[in-house]
């Protein structure tokens, strides 16, 4: 049976939505040129060969309708390169790894890009987390009793055991109160943890580390950016302690201790190991395992949990084979949450930090944390990698691969 393996990656810079570096560039553009990037690292491979190009996008209207995917590919001259466009929210782009990697396993091609994007600046309007007015009716009833907590510190519940339905369409930052209700997990801790990763990507980033990840994204102008928008470097405890919760009056979640808005893509090319041996390539990475789990929506933000626990599973291995880890930083306290459960050790988790610095643009972050992971077990000299995420609506996704180079 081939293997999977991941011989290029690429992103552009992660800018800030509406505002930000790449709030003019439309989503399907950013794509492209993140897809254009990854396969001029791969200058053998026939585009001919590519099986299917399979975009991640975790809101895809208004601009980002009409299979971006298939756009991608005919915008760069591969009219022969089928493309398809899948969301399954902030795990967009890891769905899309994973269905080139079944596809090798299964022997059916030898050739995918998997990539993401999102473009929250393009947006319609008050869409940040849904259509308004698109919700079904019968939801409506849990979602009343979920808003009703914000003004209250109300332990969270199963909405299950009061004969509701859970609220699929609750807001995220909603399920990050839920998930430290549930836990007890401290406002100070979160505010710590979000500290934390403000000063690993700065550190990061002043040193280097994400300038092999990134590639520069030409704006409608011609102005070429290079760089992230989003960390904010010199951030102190004190200023992100000070800051208002932000769903909840006597909340813990805050703009400091959460993810912002943002705009990106990320790309990656994933191949048969036999066909990388044919074309003399170095593959980067083995993908290993993935796992998919579901979860009530309102406490969302903890599936990782189970997620990794599968994936685990089908590689045949446990948490203390994994030498690196990726929770992507949704709310902090949801990263705590997961890892607590998991008994993860800290000292091996979003080493340079995570998306509360970095930004989180949904469809794009799956192949981001890739690449990042790829790029942190590089630097650090390890072997096994995990990226996992919560997955609005109530899901969890991990995906485990073995550095190769």
């Amino acid at each position: 049976m081939p293997e999977a393996v991941i011989v290029a990656h690429a992103r552009t810079p992660i800018g800030r939505a509406m505002k930000g570096s790449l709030k003019d560039v439309r989503a399907e553009d950013l794509a492209a040129q993140a897809v254009e990037s990854v396969l001029s690292a791969v200058p053998d491979l026939e585009r001919e060969e590519i099986g299917d190009l399979i975009l991640g996008c975790g809101l895809p209207g208004g601009e980002q309708g009409w299979n971006m995917g298939r756009r991608v590919a005919v915008q760069l001259g591969m009219d022969n390169v089928p493309g398809a466009t899948i969301t399954r929210y902030c795990s967009s782009s890891l769905q899309t790894t994973r269905m080139a990697f079944h596809a090798i396993k299964a022997g059916e091609g030898t050739a995918y890009i998997s990539a993401g994007v999102e473009s929250v600046s393009s947006f319609v309007r008050g869409s940040s987390d849904h259509f308004p007015g698109t919700e079904h009716p019968l939801f409506d009833d849990a979602r009343q009793r979920s808003s009703s907590r914000k003004v209250s510190n109300d332990a969270w519940s199963d909405p299950r055991e009061d004969g509701l339905v859970p609220d699929v369409y609750v807001d995220m930052g909603e399920t990050a109160e839920n998930v430290a209700s549930l836990t007890g997990i401290s406002r100070e801790r979160q505010d710590e943890w979000a500290v934390r990763s403000q000063h690993r990507a700065e550190a990061a980033t002043k040193r280097g580390h994400f300038e092999s990840e990134i590639t520069p994204v030409t704006l409608p102008d011609g102005t070429v950016v290079s760089a992230d928008d989003c960390p904010r470097f010199g951030t102190t405890y004190e200023a992100v302690a000070g800051l208002k919760p932000v769903f909840r009056e006597s909340g813990t979640v805050t703009a400091g201790n959460s993810c912002p808005l943002n705009d990106g893509a990320a790309a990656l090319v994933i191949m048969s190991d036999v066909r990388a041996r044919e074309l003399g390539l170095t593959p980067l990475a083995r993908i290993l395992a993935t796992g998919v789990t579901g979860l009530s929506p309102e406490i969302m933000g903890l599936g990782p949990i189970e997620a990794t626990k599968q994936a685990l599973a089908h590689a045949r291995m446990s948490l203390g084979d994994i030498d690196l880890a990726e929770i992507n930083e949704a709310f902090a306290v949801q990263v705590l949450g997961s890892a607590d459960a998991l008994k993860l050790d800290e000292d091996k988790l979003n080493v340079n930090g995570g998306a509360i610095a970095l930004g989180h643009p949904f469809g794009m972050t799956g192949a981001r944390i890739t690449g990042t992971l790829i790029n942190n077990l590089q630097a650090h000299d390890k072997t096994i990698g995990l990226e996992t995420m919560c997955v609005g609506g109530g899901q969890g996704m991990a995906m485990l691969i073995e550095r190769l180079a």
